[in-house]
Parts: C-alpha cells; sequence; structure tokens
C-alpha cells in the first residue's frame, strides 16, 4: 500500500459520487511516490494507460491505493496502481474501483532525463 486517504464530502461530482479526477490525482500521488523510492529521486509523470473506473467511490469511504513498479527502463518506469476502498462503517468490505498503469520518467535537479539507478 501506497497511500490511505478518506474520501470527503469536497471532493464529489453533482450526483454526490466522488470525482474520477479526485480519485485519479490520489493514484498519481501514490504511483509517483513509488516510483520516486525506486528512481531514488525525483520523477515526473509522463503517461496514463489501461485506465479503468469500476466502481463509484462515496463520501466517507476510506481509499487505499496499492502501486509496484512493474519494469524500469533506462529513464522510465511503469508502474500499476490499484485503487481499493473500504466502504464506510464496514471496514471489512474491500472494493476494487479504479486501475491504471501510470509511466514516470527519472529527472534531475533541472528537469532533464537522467538514468534510473540499477539498485
Amino acid at each position: 500500500m501506497a497511500i490511505r486517504t478518506q474520501a470527503m464530502s469536497r471532493d464529489t461530482n453533482p450526483s454526490g459520487d466522488i470525482f474520477g479526477g479526485w480519485l485519479m490525482a490520489q493514484m498519481d500521488i501514490a504511483g509517483g511516490i513509488t516510483a520516486a523510492w525506486r528512481a531514488k529521486g525525483r520523477i515526473v509523470t509522463v503517461a496514463v494507460t489501461g485506465m479503468a473506473f469500476h466502481r463509484p467511490v462515496r463520501v466517507g469511504d476510506v481509499l487505499c491505493v496499492y502501486a509496484e513498479v512493474e519494469r524500469t527502463g533506462r529513464t522510465l518506469l511503469t508502474v500499476p496502481v490499484e485503487a481499493w476502498i473500504q466502504r464506510r462503517g464496514d471496514r471489512n468490505q474491500r472494493v476494487k474501483v479504479t486501475e491504471g498503469v501510470f509511466t514516470y520518467v527519472a529527472i534531475d535537479a533541472d528537469g532533464n532525463k537522467r538514468e534510473v539507478p540499477t539498485n
């Protein structure tokens, strides 16, 4: 697990569900933390693929985001990210709500691509 947070009412759309953009941002944060640790430094998001929204997230749900580096290239890191929720009032009910693959590039202090360390 890379992050855990709670969905709040300020993050809802007019229908009362949590905005997909908020959910995607949380996933990018989780993937970014994971990629930065592996890259041992600064990274930037360059692509999101295979994004799928399976279920709505509701106010009060606890969002748990899981990420793991799947592939490392010379400068790129590929990180599949899954978002699961624990429904408000039922900690035992876990539901996968979203998944996607985030691609990051390692950069130096000047914003130029740099190689990802081998270890």
